[in-house]
């Protein structure tokens, strides 16, 4: 189905976008979690206050539980057997730094980050200094290795935040979206190869009436999981009766 625009009227205010975001990210969880092998878990954040953050975040375990295979095992490794990305659009030169530092973990859950995507709201976009948290955010995910896709659907909002994220990183303008894309959605792998620290980028552009893309999200190593952005913001239409 094409996308629509949650921002503006028919669908706005009648249809808020914030709840839309929130059951998004929900069927985001859902679909990733039948992907996912036993050992990852797949959680949703949504922050509220002045604005809404949603976080689909995947976590590798130390060690899986046994009641993680509940779920069926065959499903998830038949499609991670089967699927591989595109190769990457392009790659970065990428910056992880050393860590000398003193960190405390609860070691109750022992849950390790390694991937997140980024469902982008109006309020990232809004100031300077809200779209420099972001970016923020994200850059620090890749300097620790964790895997990242950002989705931007806002069209009050004019800001790119992946032009943010390369500014911060100090990367060269070629590696920018042109400025008039506003809706587009950005996967990013950090990896290193011989020694040397790179980032992966798979860019999608699309608008208001298109569907949306299928993008990689790596877990581990070359171990990659399709988020079928389309197949899940159907859903979510069909459950919040836009459709």
């Amino acid at each position: 189905m094409p996308l629509l625009d949650h921002f503006h009227p028919p669908l706005y205010p009648y249809h808020p976008w914030e709840s839309f975001h929130a059951n998004w990210a929900t069927r985001l969880a859902d679909a990733l979690t039948l992907q996912v092998p036993p050992e990852y878990q797949v959680e949703q954040v949504c922050h509220g206050g002045p604005r809404l953050e949603i976080d689909v975040a995947t976590y590798e375990r130390d060690q899986p539980d046994a009641v993680a295979t509940r779920n069926g095992p065959a499903a998830g490794t038949q499609t991670l057997l089967t699927w591989a990305p595109p190769a990457a659009a392009y790659t970065l030169p990428g910056i992880f730094p050393d860590h000398f530092e003193i960190r405390v973990f609860s070691t109750v859950a022992g849950l390790l980050l390694v991937a997140a995507i980024e469902l982008v709201s109006p309020g990232n976009k809004d100031r300077p200094d809200e779209r420099r948290a972001f970016a923020t955010k994200c850059a620090s995910y890749l300097h620790h290795g964790v895997s990242v896709i950002v989705v931007d659907i806002v069209t009050s909002r004019r800001a790119n935040l992946h032009n943010e994220i390369m500014r911060l990183l100090a990367m060269d303008p070629q590696f920018e979206l042109p400025a008039e894309t506003q809706q587009y959605s950005v996967a990013y792998r950090p990896v290193l190869r011989q020694e040397r620290p790179e980032i992966d980028v798979w860019p999608a552009t699309f608008a208001v009436g298109d569907a949306l893309p299928t993008m990689p999200l790596r877990l581990t190593g070359d171990l990659f999981v399709p988020v079928e952005f389309e197949a899940t913001y159907q859903e979510a239409c069909r459950r919040r009766r836009l459709i």
